[in-house]
């Protein structure tokens, strides 16, 4: 399992860990990923994602899981994420 954000696509960074004496080694920065189940108003149901938690927030900012996988950009999307998003845009087609 990856350790990227499903909605964000944020993953991994590096850094250094400094101590006192200012001696450098390598370190990486790993995001805060959570499992967690986002409903779909239009589809109906939950999906099981593994987020981070600024993109839980980003969810609940834009008004659920169907608002912001339709502001949101493909090439940050997984490709899990991009199935739901086809499906979204299919049904609220289908209702207008």
């Amino acid at each position: 399992m990856s350790r990227r954000c499903e909605l964000t696509g944020k993953g991994p960074m590096t850094g250094n860990n400094v101590s006192h004496a200012n001696n450098k080694t390598k370190r990486r920065f790993l995001p805060n990923l959570n499992d967690v189940t986002l409903q779909s108003e239009s589809l109906g149901r939950g999906f099981k994602m593994r987020i981070t938690a600024a993109a839980l927030r980003s969810v609940d900012h834009r008004g659920g899981l169907d608002a912001f996988l339709l502001k949101a950009k493909d090439s940050e999307l997984s490709d899990n994420a991009l199935k739901i998003k086809k499906e979204v845009v299919k049904s609220q087609a289908a209702e207008a």
